[in-house]
């Protein structure tokens, strides 16, 4: 018997497919780069005991959504319904990495500072690289203490794109994004 269905999107970005995984709710519960299927496999695993569904279906307002993040509206996924899971340290961590503003970073050290726990700087590193959320939970916000990238689950390059992105869009007022 399942554990749940879950319906899945593919959206084409500048930095390569994106797959959206919703529930039948809606509520967002993965975002993974095409390239890397085992984090999306680990995942359905770890949240859904590998007993879920997966049902390709468009997911208009999500789709839309993140047409609108990349097309310069930075802020347009701050507001999506996430059904997120994780542990409580791992919600803290989550919820701390959706404070950072587009356009912004944080350290790892900042960031465990910010959430009330700063002497948990490598937890809060593990619970930032098992985010299942990326973007929407930003964890490519998150950056060494001496202002150096680090790993990020889409690759640097992303990380460096995704940055340059939302520093060159956050300052501006947010515009309804044209569809082409």
């Amino acid at each position: 018997m399942p554990d749940a269905i879950l319906h899945r999107s593919a959206l084409s970005t500048p930095l390569g497919r994106l797959w959206l995984l919703a529930d039948t709710d809606g509520h967002l519960q993965a975002v993974e780069w095409d390239d890397h299927p085992e984090r999306l496999d680990r995942f359905l695993r770890q949240r859904h005991r590998g007993r879920a569904i997966l049902r390709d279906a468009p997911l208009p307002a999500l789709d839309a959504a993140f047409t609108a993040y990349f097309a310069g509206a930075v802020r347009a996924l701050d507001r999506l319904p996430l059904a997120i899971g994780g542990t409580p340290f791992q919600q803290r961590v989550w919820t701390g990495l959706r404070r950072i503003p587009a356009g912004e970073t944080r350290s790892y050290a900042a960031l465990a500072q910010a959430i009330g726990c700063p002497a948990a700087v490598r937890a809060v590193g593990l619970a930032n690289g098992s985010n299942p959320l990326g973007l929407v939970v930003p964890c490519h916000r998150v950056i060494g203490s001496g202002g150096n990238l680090t790993g990020y689950g889409g690759g640097l390059e992303r990380k460096r794109w995704l940055l340059a992105h939302e520093a060159g869009h956050a300052a501006l007022p947010e515009q309804p994004a044209r569809l082409l």
